[in-house]
């Protein structure tokens, strides 16, 4: 596990710290799922820095094997912080921010990842634990035909759309969006708009890593 400065090591402090807490993770599983974790062994951890809304959180791939090293389970276990709309909401039921986002996943999603977990890690922060990779699939939307965009998009939708009907009131998220198309180009035109400001905000970060205001390293 090495691929700096995106993946390293994780040091002897570090990896005594997640062989620790692998036990109280272990713990928020279901009864089968604990049965499943259990056929494999704690051999490796290194650790990873991910993107966007996560950079500067604490997170760690951990290399599980089973019966041999053909059998490789890999875990991705992250910090989880405050969320960004608690300052603007009523408490919720959750103290633990792990335990929020475990229990919000599983909640959305019809077939979660079947080792979400979570827990406290050193110094009291939140962590919560899942697959690195869940043969999640995904769809190369640059080179689709027009139909085939539109019928990927009303998937897409269908989907986010019972999410929410999981989730919330969907009979008054039915009321709220009513039968008109109002709502439809709202969000069609925040998109658009979102997209425009991410191509003038990547051209500006552009000229300025160019400019050497800012450094980067190009093509990671």
């Amino acid at each position: 596990m090495k691929d700096p400065p995106l993946l390293e090591p994780a040091g002897a402090s570090d990896m005594s710290s997640l062989r620790k807490i692998f036990s109280d993770y272990r713990s928020t599983l279901a009864e089968e799922r604990r049965l499943l974790l259990d056929r494999y062994r704690f051999v490796d951890a290194a650790r990873k820095v991910v993107g966007v809304g996560s950079v500067g959180t604490r997170c760690f791939l951990v290399l599980l094997v089973g019966r041999d090293a053909d059998d490789p389970l890999f875990l991705q276990i992250k910090e989880a912080r405050t969320s960004v709309l608690e300052p603007h909401l009523p408490s919720g039921p959750y103290a633990h921010h792990g335990h929020r986002v475990v229990a919000g996943q599983r909640l959305l999603q019809a077939a979660g990842d079947v080792f979400l977990g979570w827990l406290t890690g050193p110094q009291g922060r939140a962590f919560y634990w899942r697959q690195l990779r869940d043969t999640k699939g995904f769809a190369e939307v640059a080179g689709m035909a027009p139909k085939s965009l539109r019928d990927y998009a009303t998937l897409c939708g269908t989907t986010l759309a019972r999410a929410h009907a999981r989730s919330g009131d969907r009979v008054a998220i039915a009321a709220y969006l009513g039968g008109a198309d109002v709502f439809d180009r709202a969000i069609t035109d925040f998109a658009l708009a979102y997209a425009d400001q991410t191509g003038t905000d990547h051209a500006a970060f552009d000229a300025a890593v160019t400019a050497g205001v800012l450094t980067a390293a190009r093509g990671v």
